[in-house]
């Protein structure tokens, strides 16, 4: 069947909205408490403020949402029905620490704090730092390594020599282990942009924009933008206090934390351990709370407080981000914990439905936002939803394919806008034409088995998965009556494999909601 037949499909398909060890049972229920106490202060809120919070998402819902924001990408079909069917009232925390405990949490993950913490590199010569970067996080990842000691080994990281390599790209030790030295090589292991990097990712501290002048937006003046820069100075010797040339100036100052402490410089420490001992110290006032509110933002789609990487501008008593920062840094820093108690909150479990004009402000979070999936996402998605195997070299097709067409603005998940190249990747794309295609689609020949009987069989088993939920009775009904009329071509196989098609392209499967 043509494109532009299937595009008709589509119409009726509108409107679609929207291994590691468990941890221990304390932990879990410290998680929980954590999750009720911001459920309190949530309640209270919306209260002062004449807010009606949406419902409960429904079982599907909360299930597709919790699989990409846990594992990157949709859940399989046997899970969707297990999940559906299951009477059990703590089935959502089962699936949570499932997922949490899962490869898949680390793979995906890695993906994520890759995206957050290296910047998009398009030079030739820096390619491969991000994946020697994901490298180093998929170890940390895996042995559950905490928040501040992945920041506290980034920060202490040099940038490597190069190890029969021109290039220098080689980040693997001598002792066979990996680093994150490619975050300096990414930062050219210049001071100032080390410093601004840093600064903002790590402590919701915009400093760069004080790096010419003081700034005109905060308190940052320029040169506490050099104090901090001085910690990346090259050439700081281990027993005197480093110090570095402003820029024009010709002014030398000496290292200086933001907070406008001074350091202290004992036993030969580098300077960079002594920034990073001072930066992710449980009573440094940024570190938590710059952890805690771009985590959030991760499955809200926005922060606790905006922009994420700058908090200071912001005067207002947050009770929720400081209870979660507090807690973080009581827990060391687990970022296993943290989640948990995020995904547990009623605030995170609400549909993305809106139901009441109160909602319409996200500063509340009284519904959960939709956020558009990211390229790896949405390939991960499709090798679920095409049941595609393992060892096929299908995904190459369809990076190559995708490219960058469902990149999303940095941080902003759910500022997105949809483009042409996106649209054709999925409905010309060889990738999804051969998974739709009747010969080629194991989903589809699976769908023909004589077990599936009818045709309102086979239908629900593409929606469970390519959306994880069953169809509507409306949906199940106009799709079963033009499966069983064969469509335009009047071959019942060529319809079936039509509804899969316009499934994958609908604004439903590429959304996380």
């Amino acid at each position: 069947m043509t494109t532009c037949s299937r595009l008709g499909l589509c119409l009726l398909l509108l409107p679609l909205a929207a291994p590691a060890l468990a941890e221990p049972p304390q932990k879990n229920q410290d998680a929980d408490a954590l999750a009720a106490r911001v459920d309190q202060l949530f309640a209270a809120r919306w209260d002062a403020n004449k807010v009606k919070p949406a419902p409960i998402a429904d079982d599907a819902e909360f299930m597709r949402r919790l699989y990409l924001d846990l594992a990157g990408t949709i859940p399989p079909v046997s899970d969707v029905r297990a999940f559906l069917a299951d009477t059990s009232p703590d089935k959502r925390r089962k699936l949570i620490d499932k997922l949490l405990n899962s490869p898949d949490y680390v793979n995906h993950f890695a993906d994520v704090w890759t995206a957050t913490w290296m910047p998009d590199l398009s030079d030739p010569q820096f390619i491969g730092l991000q994946d020697n970067f994901k490298v180093w996080l998929l170890a940390r990842l895996r042995e559950n390594a905490s928040y501040d000691s992945m920041a506290r080994e980034i920060l202490t990281s040099a940038a490597p020599q190069p190890v029969g390599r021109p290039d220098g790209l080689e980040t693997v030790q001598p002792n066979g282990g990996v680093s994150p030295a490619a975050f300096y090589i990414a930062y050219e292991n210049k001071p100032e942009k080390l410093a601004g990097a840093t600064s903002r990712l790590f402590l919701a501290v915009r400093l760069e924009c004080a790096q010419c002048h003081d700034s005109k937006f905060d308190t940052w003046t320029r040169k506490q933008f050099w104090q901090y820069a001085a910690f990346f100075g090259a050439g700081a010797g281990r027993n005197s206090k480093p110090s570095i040339v402003i820029p024009s100036l010709g002014t030398v100052v000496e290292a200086r934390f933001p907070d406008g402490t001074d350091p202290k410089f004992t036993n030969g420490a580098s300077p960079r351990t002594v920034l990073a001992d001072w930066a992710v110290s449980p009573d440094n006032k940024y570190f938590a709370r710059a952890g805690v509110n771009r985590v959030w933002s991760l499955f809200f789609g926005v922060g606790l407080v905006e922009p994420v990487d700058d908090l200071t501008r912001d005067k207002e008593k947050n009770e929720v981000l400081d209870e979660l920062a507090r807690q973080f840094a009581d827990h060391h820093f687990d970022l296993k914990f943290l989640i948990r108690a995020i995904v547990s909150t009623r605030a995170y479990q609400l549909t993305s439905r809106q139901t009441d004009p109160s909602q319409d402000d996200p500063r509340f979070f009284a519904r959960m936002a939709v956020k558009a999936l990211s390229t790896e996402q949405v390939i991960a998605s499709l090798k679920e939803a095409t049941h595609l195997k393992f060892d096929s070299p299908a995904p190459f097709v369809l990076r190559s394919e995708l490219g960058g067409s469902f990149a999303r603005q940095p941080n902003k998940p759910t500022e997105f806008q949809t483009s042409i190249p996106q649209a054709l990747a999925l409905m010309n794309g060889k990738f999804v034409d051969d998974s739709t295609a009747v010969e080629g689609s194991a989903l589809l020949a699976s769908a023909r088995a004589p077990f599936f009987g009818d045709a309102k069989s086979r239908v629900e088993l593409l929606y469970l998965a390519a959306l994880s939920r069953k169809p509507t009775d409306a949906e199940s009904a106009k799709l079963v009556a033009y499966v069983d009329k064969g469509g335009p071509s009047g071959d019942p196989n060529l319809a079936l494999a039509d509804v899969f098609w316009a499934l994958l392209n609908s604004s439903e499967f590429v959304f996380n909601h």
